[in-house]
């Protein structure tokens, strides 16, 4: 199926800027956060050529024009990507992955998080008024890197950016293929059987956006379901994060979005181990 996705637009290549922090290096990969708007803008075509010419979301008349998945919230959040040094010319690498980071410190400044607006998410936040708050967003990949390598790289740089700030709770809406509940519904049992958030942790879906399962559906197929998850979904769900009881169906996205929280103190210590309590496991 790779072969009949169409290439990456050639703008994905940015400038190298030596002074720019390293955050992990492995091979020709390495991951940082974007220093110019010209990163930010190559992170918005990559978004724009996954989300809508590979997954088919349908892009606003502007989008479509500049072919960038652009809105509101990406000044105010920091932009994380995956380079390949080896994939562009002299002085420019390949931008083959990204993730969006919107701390609560900055949150004040903007028009507040984007999953806002499918969960209740200033509740959540007013209920552990002394946390910090990250949320992780638009993650994406190029169809050809969607290895373990570059996926390491990305939590290698969420992981040295938690640090850095003193991030206490991850969340963000992780996303299922298609908008009719009653195919995923083995998927949404499992998952509201697996990780289940309790009471403290738990966050309902904004009125009018709530979905959920009939009483008593049950997952006929746990290991088949599993395997329909997405592999970001399913890293949620290995390192220790919750998942609401509530499903969103995003029509613009053709999907359906269900809320992942991954208090920090509840990542699985192996996982720790494996990047390292410095983050220094992939560090340059």
């Amino acid at each position: 199926m790779l072969s009949l996705i169409p290439s990456a637009p050639r703008s994905l290549a940015a400038p190298l800027d030596p002074r720019a922090p390293v955050l992990g290096r492995l091979g020709g990969l390495e991951v940082r956060l974007a220093r110019t708007r010209a990163e930010i803008r190559a992170a918005q075509e990559l978004r724009y050529h996954v989300f809508y010419e590979e997954m088919s979301a349908k892009p606003s008349p502007l989008q479509k024009m500049t072919r960038r998945d652009a809105d509101g919230f990406d000044r105010f959040c920091d932009h994380l990507l995956v380079f390949d040094r080896a994939r562009a010319g002299e002085g420019t690498a390949q931008i083959v992955g990204t993730y969006r980071l919107l701390r609560q410190a900055t949150k004040g400044r903007s028009p507040g998080f984007y999953t806002a607006g499918e969960f209740e998410i200033d509740r959540l936040v007013a209920r552990h008024a002394g946390l910090r708050f990250l949320e992780l967003g638009r993650s994406c990949v190029l169809p050809e890197y969607r290895g373990k390598r570059t996926v390491e790289l990305l939590w290698q740089g969420i992981w040295a950016y938690v640090l850095e700030h003193r991030i206490d709770v991850l969340f963000g809406c992780a996303s299922l293929a298609g908008t009719d509940l009653s195919k995923l519904s083995d998927a949404l049992a499992l998952l509201r059987d697996s990780a289940p958030a309790p009471d403290e942790w738990r966050v309902r879906a904004v009125t009018g956006r709530r979905s959920t399962l009939p009483p008593g559906t049950v997952c006929a197929d746990p290991k088949r379901a599993l395997g329909t998850l997405p592999p970001l979904l399913k890293g949620y769900l290995r390192i220790g994060g919750y998942v609401g009881e509530d499903a969103v169906v995003d029509h613009q996205f053709g999907t359906t979005d269900v809320l992942v929280v991954l208090p920090v103190s509840r990542i699985n210590p192996r996982y720790v181990s494996h990047y390292g309590a410095d983050a220094s496991r992939f560090a340059a």
